[in-house]
Formats: C-alpha cells, structure tokens, sequence
C-alpha cells in the first residue's frame, strides 16, 4: 500500500472546529472549553444542549426560552405518527430515527433555507421530535398506546414518561441526563464527519443528521453500546467474566467497548459514567453488571493495556434504567443532534466541498471489445 495513504484519514486535520476537543493539558473531552465531567456536575442537559448550540452556556432568562422553544416544538404531525404505527414492529430504532428525521424534513416548511437562522430553528425542532418519534416505536412495537410529551416535564424526563408512563426517581433522571451530555459531542467523529460532508455539498440539515444517524447505527461507532450489553448478556453472571473474557483475547475476538483513537490513555468520559452506573445499580439492586464490568476491565487493561471507553459503562446503565438493548444508540442519537448541529452549521459558515483523492490499483487502460468478440 502507498505509505502516504492514511487509511481511516489516521491522523489527518481535515478542518477546524471550535465546537469540541480533548485538551491533552487537563485531560478531559471539553464542549466549547468547558470539561465534559464538569457540564455533568453543575448543567443540566438542556443547558449543555444550549452551550453547543450558542456557544456559550445560558443564564437563566436564556435558558427558559430555550427550554420553552424545545417544548413546545416536541409534539408530532399526525402524518408522521401514522408512518410509525407501520412501520415494521422488527425495525431497528435507528433505521426509525433515520426515517423520521427524513419525514420531518419533507414536512419543515424551511427546509430549502439553510441560513444560520433556519438552521437554529430547524436543529431545535430536529432536537425536540426525535425523542418523541422513537418513544412513539418504543410503545407500539410493544403493542402499546403512544404517550404524547408533556410540556411540563424536563427533556430526559419526558423521553422516560413517553416511553415509560411514569418518571423514575430523580438520581436515574441524574444518571440519563449525565449520559447525554457525555454523549452530546465529540469533534471529527465518524457521524459528525458525515454530516459535515452531507452538509458541504451545500444539502439541507434533514440530510445531514439523516446521513449522520446511518453513521451512528454501525457497531465501530455508536452501536457498540449496544454490543457491550450483548456481550455482558453472553457472559451471563461474574463467574463466567474472567474465562470468557481470556477465551475472547486468546481467539483474538473484539472486544467491545473498549479502545478509541482518540484516547491512548482512557476514555475522559468513563469515570463520570461509571459512577453514575454504579448509582443506578445499587437503586436497581443488582450488582450483577458491575461486577462483570470490573472483571472485564481488569483483565484487559492488564493484558492488552486497551482501557474502556464511555459506551462500556453506558450500555449497562441503560438496560437498569429499562430499555431495551436495540434502543441503547437511538438515546445516543436524540444527544448527539446537538452535536451533529452546530457541526453543521460552522461547515456552513466557512464551507468547502469535501472531496478528496484516492490512489488508483485497478487495471490498466484496456480497449472495448465489441459484444461478439468477449
């Protein structure tokens, strides 16, 4: 292979972003300077959501119309309802989430318009439908009534009430709020990457985080979450960790949930949400994944030096808190619209077609033969 192809764009600087990084001198993902775990301790999500959005985080006057505007745009059309009551019960979410942000944009009367002002209008509304679109497959797939949202309810309240009917303690709306900020954003991500190249052929939002979300659905990126838990499921109980998981490096089989490109030396996003998944295990009272987390983890950090990244502590946190596994990257999904947004809009401010070159090893010139000669 030519040595200047950089397969995966390793280690290539394609552009510049102000939305996100992994600042090396603190040692931790930031979201427009702020650290992630620092977001965690003192925001709610819907303030996070602003800051990546607006770039800076709200005060209190700020944050209530932002707030407001999200509410009140949560609500489905009837159309798209009724699209989602056929759609196939077997379907994946994120092929539903996909097709839904497809449909709202057939349905946005902005969609052509892709200034910065309709775009903020239009990621807004992107940012508030989701969750309902996929609450709404949630409970008919189980053969259930759709619950409507409710206004009076917070963003991560509401997904548990739409799903759900009811609004679990507070420390699990905590635990899910903290997992969608941790999950909100980061930089050149493969799904983010695809919105920006969606969105530098000057195409619409709607296709952007359409793209993004088909992106997102492959188990090297945000569908390891899900894989995390098919894999503590397959282990079954903590006695079986340790030979399953020497079983697994001795057959030379990927262990999920673990590495990142990005992170040589841990994921700076893990330790905030292994300490939520631990207070939701104990409220659950089942220690079973846990412990089958930290002999995992043990074990591979010992032997391969490879240490977890944030959808190892994620994925079991979701199955306590209720949900299914399929649903596990969708939740990713309705927190990374913030990201996949402004990462959309900045390519938009500055913009440049993406379009680069590939190294050429098919055959030569060859002449055409007429039909009766092959």
């Amino acid at each position: 292979m030519n040595d200047d192809i950089k397969k995966g764009l390793l280690g290539i600087v394609v552009d510049e972003t102000e939305v996100s990084k992994v600042m090396p001198e603190i040692n931790s993902l930031t979201y427009r300077g702020y650290a992630a775990q620092d977001l965690c301790e003192y925001c709610r999500f819907e303030e996070v959501a602003y800051l990546i959005l607006n770039k800076d985080l709200p005060n209190s006057i700020q944050l209530k119309k932002f707030e407001r505007e999200e509410r009140n745009n949560r609500e489905l059309t009837k159309n798209l309802y009724e699209i989602i009551k056929h759609m196939p019960k077997k379907s994946h979410p994120m092929d539903v989430a996909r097709t839904a942000v497809s449909v709202m944009g057939l349905e946005d009367k902005e969609t052509t318009d892709s200034s910065h002002e309709s775009n903020m209008r239009k990621a807004l509304r992107i940012f508030a439908k989701t969750p309902t679109a996929l609450a709404a497959f949630y409970r008919i797939r189980k053969g259930k009534k759709i619950i409507k949202p409710k206004k009076t309810l917070s963003f991560a309240e509401n997904f548990f009430y739409m799903c759900f009917g009811k609004v679990p303690q507070k420390e699990i709306v905590k635990a899910f709020d903290v997992s969608l900020i941790l999950y909100a954003e980061h930089s050149f991500n493969v799904s983010t990457f695809t919105a920006r190249t969606i969105t530098s052929s000057l195409s619409d939002i709607h296709g952007a985080i359409t793209g993004a979300i088909a992106s997102l659905k492959g188990p090297l990126h945000g569908g390891a979450n899900e894989e995390v838990m098919h894999m503590m499921n397959k282990i079954k109980k903590p006695s079986n960790a340790l030979k399953w998981i020497k079983n697994a490096l001795k057959n030379k089989e990927v262990v999920m949930g673990f590495g990142h490109r990005v992170y040589k030396s841990g994921d700076s996003r893990v330790p905030t949400m292994r300490e939520y998944f631990g207070k939701v295990a104990k409220i659950k009272k089942d220690k079973k994944y846990e412990k089958i987390y930290d002999i995992v983890e043990k074990v591979m950090i010992k032997e391969k030096n490879i240490h977890p990244n944030v959808d190892y502590p994620t994925g079991p946190t979701y199955h306590l808190m209720g949900f299914d596994t399929d649903f596990f990257t969708p939740i990713f999904v309705i927190s990374r619209i913030t990201g996949w947004s402004a990462h959309i809009m900045e390519q938009h401010a500055a913009n440049k077609l993406i379009r680069p070159l590939a190294s050429y090893k098919g055959n030569r010139h060859r002449k055409v033969m007429q039909l009766n000669q092959r």
